[in-house]
């Protein structure tokens, strides 16, 4: 009987939500962040023209805590109108295969509505190591194994992912070093307390430009616009994508016509000239897709850092 009774109850709130999405928006939209930085730039940058697109104001709203698993859950429980959105970044993905007590699902608590931009991390090295390649530094590691060290934002970050996703394609052992941010990391490496380190290429290139550190390469598809001349890692020989993404996500059930509206104003919105011009300046670049490519993206990158993970014994601390 009480199964029956909460079918039923939850078939009156999805008829309702079909119902109110005829008139979406009529109400102002939160837009829950997770992190502040680049997370909340980007969330900025949208919410500049969601609003006058959809006709109701779009407000990004900060829930930090926990690894960002504050917001996650706040926005896998909300009700699937429209109304509740999150800003993802990586942590989406990577919190609950660290810790099965995150409290949400990645898949299956949230409905992806549009790929937002990217911003590729670059792999660096203090100028003492003498390594100028990738390939030097990975020949440098195999003959020094555990010599070398790498700095990262801390246990499951994204940068210390992407180092550990470097080790496993190569199969070098170099010592992590975390910190308690990838900014306290990068300040390390310019200190010269650690030989490596992943970080958004943004962040690094006026210390790579004014010759204190060295990149060796980006660790994505194609070249970053804040340093053109830095090889992809593909191009350096090994290849392999470690970025820091954001991706526009609702509560699961959201009803299809409002995640394609949305969908529809979000990637024009990125697009737009002027986005495009402000995104550069933080490194990033728009990118485009309808909500399967958004889904199918979380779910790629869900997969490579379980693999991560799993293979290096990486646990929450």
């Amino acid at each position: 009987m009480r199964s029956s009774i909460r079918a039923l109850a939850l078939a009156a709130t999805l008829l309702g939500t079909a119902a109110a999405a005829q008139d979406y928006p009529s109400r102002p939209i939160r837009l829950l962040l997770p992190f502040a930085g680049g997370t909340d730039a980007v969330a900025r940058l949208l919410a500049l023209k969601l609003s006058p697109a959809l006709g109701q104001q779009v407000l990004p709203e900060q829930r930090l805590g926990a690894g960002g698993n504050i917001a996650h859950r706040a926005a896998a429980e909300a009700a699937p109108d429209g109304y509740t959105l999150l800003m993802a970044a990586p942590p989406l993905v990577i919190n609950p295969l660290l810790n099965a007590q995150a409290g949400f699902d990645p898949l299956r608590d949230f409905v992806a509505i549009a790929r937002l931009t990217a911003i590729p991390n670059v792999l660096l090295v203090h100028t003492k190591v003498q390594a100028k390649t990738l390939g030097e530094l990975i020949a440098l590691a195999r003959a020094s194994p555990g010599k070398l060290t790498y700095g990262s934002g801390g246990v499951g970050s994204a940068n210390h992912l992407a180092v550990e996703l470097l080790k496993s394609k190569t199969n070098i052992d170099i010592l992590h070093v975390p910190y308690k941010s990838a900014t306290l990391a990068l300040t390390g490496l310019l200190a010269g307390e650690v030989d490596v380190v992943a970080v958004a290429a943004s962040s690094a290139a006026a210390y790579v430009k004014d010759g204190r550190l060295r990149a060796l390469a980006v660790l994505d598809a194609k070249r970053s616009s804040a340093m053109p001349e830095v090889p992809t890692a593909a191009e350096a020989g090994t290849p392999l994508v470690a970025v820091n993404w954001y991706v526009l996500l609702a509560p699961a059930a959201t009803p299809r016509d409002i995640v394609l509206r949305l969908n529809a104003e979000a990637v024009r919105a990125i697009n737009a000239p002027d986005l495009r011009e402000r995104l550069e300046a933080i490194g990033g670049e728009p990118v485009s897709g309808s909500p399967e490519d958004a889904a199918a993206f979380l779910k790629r990158e869900y997969e490579q850092w379980g693999k991560v993970i799993r293979e290096a014994h990486i646990t929450a601390e």
